[in-house]
């Protein structure tokens, strides 16, 4: 048994008797009985209720490790809580960084003085971090924990890094937060953050994502090769509106322009992009939402989204507008209707990652209350007879995928300063089974200062779906480790050749250099590249 599962054991005191409980119903479940069923037929003495899910986790593991059970995924899976969790790929742990200065003074972002710019303490992730004073290393070593606990796997870790304007913050304090958070996956420390990445390359924990949020008027290219030595992946960027009146009305502090420069550098970059929109700011009519959301599709093309409708909330300024009528929340079924006419016209190439934040309704003084609008808007589409082609939406996550069943597609878009493929591997119902995002800069694109990057084509993302699965592990039916990500770089590369680009670079996490070194990448300043060029 590893040490995850004797500490799990010791936390949670599983009595014999449970635990011959448990065996009992997971052998229910293994005969093809519902989970819920076996444990109705297995109560807890005494009127105490049931076991959860927990229980089973642990106590199948313990027998694995005993070596009375062979491994069992099907019932592993069964049996893990929330396994929408990790149906993605990968394993998200979020981390917050301390209350720190923003530069930002938006009307209508809460403060709070415990908690970083924006983020309130009752919100789930939020609770977590100031359960641990915000220290990196334990953010991530508990969530770590709590996420093996209840059956998911966490060899492939993306972290998320929340907390406002992370480029506002120190150097220094950002450098050491970073190595911290590699230091928790290591399970080991480190003299150096560029030794704790080199570690990692085969960690127990492997990072194959690193993804921090910043505004627009922070992106520079200093700031692009910065990012790059911590690891980033992802960049989070509150556009928030792309109608200058609106920005200004709501002291966003930064224009549409300066948004758009830096969709082109982050780009230019291979950075994949999140965009953060918010409808119903000060100033703004559901009329203008429609046409100000038409705007992200016109050269910026995020690859991400979140959709933030403005909440009302007492800490901050916009409460004061509201108090001297000069500002009214959208209700309920108006933004549903709202988020809804929008969604259809999503491109397929972007993911709707959320489209509500994760704010108690508690906190909201007027408007919508409901958290959950994702469901709202799904079940006003489906009335509606109408469907959105957003890649969350056509993910095969526990789907069985057929191999040969697959169709290789290739959606060729037009973003500022580059062409962008998304290349695909799509199932007979429409379903993404692995994509590939590549980026053919103009030769016009404004300089990066990246060496790597020097007449080359970029690899933004490699993305293969399904029940995250660990390293080296394969399962029948499952998109992850069937040579999808291969077949889609071999792609990548022979679009690039034939465009006439002499190499290929890609934009790797540290957890994933080793994926691609094995595939003729080496390894560049930041960057993994190949050369397309045959020599004579």
């Amino acid at each position: 048994m590893n040490k995850n599962d004797q500490a799990w054991y010791a936390a949670r005191e599983i009595t014999p008797h449970k635990r011959n409980l448990a065996r009992r119903a997971l052998e229910d479940i293994r005969s093809g009985n519902k989970v819920l069923d076996a444990l109705r037929r297995n109560p807890l003495p005494d009127g105490e209720g049931f076991l959860n899910k927990s229980a089973l986790v642990a106590v199948y593991r313990d027998l694995v490790a005993r070596g009375e059970w062979q491994k069992d995924p099907g019932l592993l899976a069964k049996i893990r809580l929330k396994p929408m969790r990790t149906l993605s790929g990968v394993t998200t742990v979020t981390v917050l960084t301390k209350p720190y200065p923003c530069p930002g003074k938006c009307i209508f972002c809460p403060t709070d003085i415990r908690m970083p710019k924006s983020y309130l303490p009752d919100e789930p992730g939020a609770m977590r971090a100031l359960h641990h004073e915000f220290d990196p290393y334990e953010q991530v070593t508990a969530r770590i924990e709590a996420l093996h606990a209840v059956g998911h796997p966490t060899d492939k870790i993306e972290l998320l890094v929340l907390g406002g304007t992370w480029s506002s913050y120190r150097k220094d304090y950002q450098e050491w937060f970073i190595k911290r958070c590699f230091e928790a996956l290591n399970e080991r420390t480190f003299d150096s953050l560029a030794k704790a990445q080199t570690f990692n390359e085969t960690a127990e924990h492997r990072n194959v994502g690193l993804v921090v949020e910043t505004r627009p008027d922070h992106v520079t290219p200093k700031e692009l090769v910065w990012l790059r030595a911590l690891g980033v992946t992802k960049v989070q960027i509150g556009v928030q509106s792309m109608d200058d009146r609106i920005l200004e009305l709501n002291h966003r502090g930064h224009t549409a322009a300066e948004a758009r420069a830096a969709f082109v550098l982050l780009r230019a970059a291979g950075f994949k992009i999140v965009a953060h929109w918010m409808p119903n700011l000060l100033g703004a009519t559901p009329a203008s939402d429609y046409e100000d959301f038409a705007h992200l599709w016109d050269g910026l093309n995020p690859d991400e989204l979140k959709i933030y409708p403005t909440q009302l909330l007492a800490n901050a300024e916009l409460y004061e507008f509201w108090q001297r009528g000069e500002y009214t929340p959208y209700e309920t079924d108006e933004l549903i209707k709202l988020i809804a006419d929008i969604k259809t016209s999503i491109p397929r190439y972007c993911r709707v990652n959320r489209i509500i934040r994760d704010i108690p309704s508690t906190n909201v003084v007027e408007g919508n209350r409901r958290t959950s609008l994702r469901m709202d808007v799904r079940q006003e589409l489906k009335r509606r007879g109408e469907v959105c082609q957003c890649v969350r939406c056509r993910e095969v996550r526990g789907q069985d995928v057929q191999r040969a069943a697959l169709r290789l597609d290739d959606l060729i878009y037009k973003a500022d300063f580059a062409e962008e493929h998304f290349l695909s591997y799509t199932t007979p119902d429409d379903k993404l089974a692995g994509f590939l995002r590549l980026s053919l800069p103009q030769t016009n694109a404004p300089a990066t200062g990246l060496s790597d990057l020097k007449t080359a084509a970029i690899i933004r993302e490699v993305h293969i779906y399904g029940q995250s699965l660990r390293m080296g592990q394969e399962h029948e039916g499952a998109a992850q480790h069937s040579g999808l990500g291969t077949e889609l770089l071999e792609e990548a590369a022979k679009i690039a050749r034939e465009r006439g680009y002499q190499r290929l670079a890609v934009i790797s996490a540290v957890g994933t250099r080793q994926y691609y070194l094995t595939r003729g990448f080496q390894r560049g300043e930041l960057y993994l590249v190949q050369n397309l060029v045959t020599e004579q």
